[in-house]
């Protein structure tokens, strides 16, 4: 609507230029209210997500959160949506706010069909690596849905075959698929509320805010204070450290 409420006004500005031939005040001034109208970008990219993949299949998307964390696990949820389900702030979980996030998580758990979230725990990373484990927590929030699915939309560009589910990988899928986005939203704030209890445990590394992730003052931190259990020693700077503590 928006768009084309710009269009129609784009189109009246040549009209009035047209009729005058010269520069036309009346005309510019029309131009720049259509500028000046707006609504929420997150309304707008939510109003562009599909719902579907394909017609007459059930249909779960699957995302994880925190693969690229030096410390604590990668989770994994699947979600099946039931049809036309729609919420405005609806996103990949990466361009949403915290409390957006927050937010849409018991809307979508309370409105899904199906919903299951899993993850992989930090010696299992460092057992298979990080995209196994991934993969692993993915497979085992599949075998929890309560509805099983028909068709799998994996955010992503590789997926190992589920057992009798067929699956489509779809790059950047949080963004154009809602019950990927979906997913994303429900493992990234599961992953959240947990590494906020591991905070409890290790306040001096500031995980209720980096979540874990190799920001400059958790880096700062983790050379302070050293290596937690919950550090994957599969990824450096630990696996240096951990060699360093234990030469």
């Amino acid at each position: 609507m928006f768009w084309t409420l710009v269009f129609g006004l784009w189109s009246l500005e040549f009209v009035l230029w047209d009729l005058d031939s010269e520069i036309c005040p009346l005309g510019f001034g029309i131009w720049n209210l259509a500028f000046s109208i707006s609504i929420p970008e997150q309304l707008t990219f939510a109003s562009m997500l599909l719902q579907r993949y394909t017609q007459g299949l059930i249909e779960a998307g699957c995302d994880e959160a925190g693969r690229g964390c030096l410390a604590g696990p990668v989770f994994a949820a699947a979600v099946v949506l039931p049809a036309g389900f729609y919420h405005p702030l609806l996103n990949d979980s990466k361009k949403l706010t915290e409390v957006q996030r927050t937010t849409l998580r018991p809307i979508i758990e309370q409105q899904a069909v199906a919903w299951a979230v899993c993850s992989a725990d930090v010696a299992e990373i460092d057992r298979v690596n990080i995209l196994r484990a991934s993969f692993g927590a993915m497979h085992r929030a599949i075998d929890a849905l309560q509805v099983r699915p028909e068709l799998l939309l994996i955010d992503g560009h590789i997926f190992p075959p589920y057992m009798g589910i067929s699956h489509q990988c779809i790059v950047k899928g949080d963004g154009k698929y809602a019950a990927i986005a979906a997913a994303s939203i429900l493992a990234k704030t599961h992953r959240d509320a947990h590494m906020l209890q591991l905070h409890q445990q290790y306040p001096q590394y500031g995980w209720e805010s980096n979540k874990g992730y190799g920001t400059p003052a958790h880096m700062r931190l983790l050379r302070q204070y050293g290596l937690t259990p919950h550090h994957r020693l599969s990824f450096e700077p630990c696996t240096t450290m951990a060699a360093t503590q234990n030469g």
